[in-house]
């Protein structure tokens, strides 16, 4: 991408300074998407000693994405209005003292809320992260860099978690995976000063509270109704809150178009490739997080790998990962982004394909390579979607379109937990008979089901874990099939929509245009669609994307 500004300078480029602060970046981002898989492996050990029950588990799982989730678009505008930086540190602070809670929670509700806590406090670190980078980079070629390797520590930390977890579960108790957080912030508090510079909307205009009252009240009720269902009781108290949440997102969408500084800047959704990009991004999120749940499970309660080694499976679709979400730029410049990213998730779908087909016994390698092309096929998209997404918006509204893209990717890995964890809950539940004399937990989930059996006589145990494996292996499968169809559908959708996305800092563009400074706007937005900046603009050729 050949960015100029208006006089035909090329955009400053980002000094020594800058990249180390995008070290520094990195960490919390590596941690914080790194600690919403780092529990998989560690639900055995979690199961025995807590023993929670089937909802409260998947509480356990995904409530901190949820809340990270709930909080993003919040904090994301809040950090526009009390700055970016001071935003950061606060979370920082916060989220390391939530972790040390968790560690050594005592009981499955205090598990809970120590999970929901680190949640809020992980929501300020997000939007905060890569708000920055799209201010400490401005040249194009160096934001696409910097958006890369960000991108690759949220992905890459997400593909680790159950190898640290393994590594940490060999020798440590269950809560040791959650003391990661605790030097990682103090690290960062140290270092944010330093190198980190402070970015603030200088015209922010009022925080909504209602708008804040009602995201929540869009999205709690639906996960509620999730775990409702996954437990298995009458379906009206499940349905009932997922329609009351839908009600809610509702009003919420109808208040933000008629305030004049929203909550959720809906006015990026006229871009033409905004809305997509997000939509791609969160439904392979969904696919990744949900899969990520029950292959960490599979690997240690159906294949019978210990944590080191369970983790040590899933190193090799790690490094994919991390290497193709590097890739994708330089890729795309080859055959274009709409292609890089469709064509992946081509490839994610014969991943799910063997996901579908992977047997109870002997599974393991079908497994691993199901995971490893699924890796591949979606890393390089990671990036791309998170470029076109930070570069639809002006500079002064970073936070609120980073909080929007990181929505779509929490939001989405906390769906895939929900929606793929239940789906397979309520398969095993469905294939699980529970012997005569065994503890009804063991017909919740696979976990309590090898908890119990570990003090059960072996004919019994073989009798209880046999059945059992089949049905969590049957629950698996069904994911798989749902992926792979899912991934298809997006992959073509994606291929015809993204064929004219915006580069990395068309943003600055468009606000030009939108002012006046440079003839019609660029994009069709209206001239109200932002205000005008500091006179700095990125011209990026218009077979750019394809080139």
């Amino acid at each position: 991408m050949n960015g100029t500004t208006r006089n035909g300078a090329e955009p400053a480029r980002a000094d020594g300074r800058a990249w180390l602060g995008l070290a520094v970046l990195a960490l919390p981002t590596l941690l914080l998407s790194l600690d919403m898989s780092v529990l998989y492996l560690a639900l055995p050990h979690l199961a025995a000693d807590l023993e929670p029950s089937g909802p409260q588990l998947l509480w356990i799982m995904d409530v901190y994405g949820f809340m990270i989730a709930g909080f993003l678009i919040t904090m994301g505008t809040l950090g526009d209005r009390i700055g970016r930086r001071r935003l950061l540190m606060i979370g920082a602070a916060v989220f390391g003292l939530a972790s040390a809670a968790a560690a050594f929670s005592p009981t499955a509700e205090a598990l809970i809320a120590t999970r929901t806590l680190m949640g809020v406090a992980g929501a300020t670190l997000m939007p905060s992260t890569l708000a920055l980078i799209s201010n400490m980079f401005t040249h194009p070629g160096q934001r696409a860099v910097a958006i890369s390797v960000w991108t690759s520590c949220f992905m890459g930390g997400t593909a680790i978690g159950p190898v640290v977890g393994g590594l940490f579960l060999q020798w440590f108790w269950w809560g040791s995976v959650l003391l990661l957080g605790v030097p990682v912030m103090v690290l960062l508090l140290v270092c944010a000063p330093l190198l980190l510079p402070e970015f603030r909307d200088p015209a922010p205009g009022r925080l909504d509270l209602v708008s804040v009252g009602l995201s929540l009240a869009a999205i709690l009720p639906v996960v509620y109704g999730l775990k409702a269902a996954a437990g298995g009781g009458p379906a009206l108290v499940p349905l009932a809150a997922v329609a009351a949440g839908l009600v809610m997102g509702t009003v919420f969408v109808r208040r933000q178009l008629r305030l004049p500084v929203p909550l959720l800047d809906l006015r990026l959704f006229r871009q033409p490739s905004f809305g997509p990009s997000l939509g791609v991004m969160m439904v392979g999120a969904v696919a990744m997080g949900g899969t990520f749940l029950l292959l960490s499970q599979y690997l240690q309660l159906v294949a019978g790998h210990s944590p080191l080694v369970a983790g040590l499976w899933q190193v090799p679709p790690a490094l994919t990962m991390i290497a193709a979400t590097m890739a994708g730029a330089p890729l795309a410049a080859r055959i274009g982004r709409a292609n890089v990213i469709g064509g992946g998730m081509f490839v994610t779908a014969a991943g799910f394909v063997l996901l579908f087909l992977a047997p109870a016994e002997q599974g393991t390698p079908v497994v691993v390579t199901g995971l490893l092309l699924a890796s591949v096929g979606l890393g390089p998209g990671a990036a791309l979607l998170t470029d076109i997404v930070v570069g639809s918006a002006p500079k002064e509204r970073a936070g609120a379109a980073a909080s929007m893209s990181e929505t779509s990717g929490e939001f989405g890995i906390a769906m895939g937990v929900a929606l793929l964890g239940s789906l397979a809950a309520a398969v095993y539940r469905t294939g699980t008979t529970v012997p005569e004399g065994v503890p009804d937990r063991a017909g919740d989930t696979l976990a309590g089901a090898v908890a119990v059996a570990e003090d059960l006589p072996a004919d019994l145990a073989a009798q209880l874990l046999g059945p059992a494996r089949e049905a969590f292996t049957d629950g698996l499968n069904l994911a798989g099939a749902i992926g792979a169809v899912t991934m298809v559908v997006f992959g073509a959708l994606a291929l015809v929509l993204l064929r004219s996305a915006p580069s990395a800092g068309d943003g600055m563009e468009r606000e030009e245009d939108a002012a006046g400074h440079d003839g019609p706007a660029a994009s069709g937005a209206p001239e109200d669609a932002a205000p005008p900046t500091d006179g700095v603009t990125c011209r990026v050729p218009a077979a750019a994307d394809e080139s």
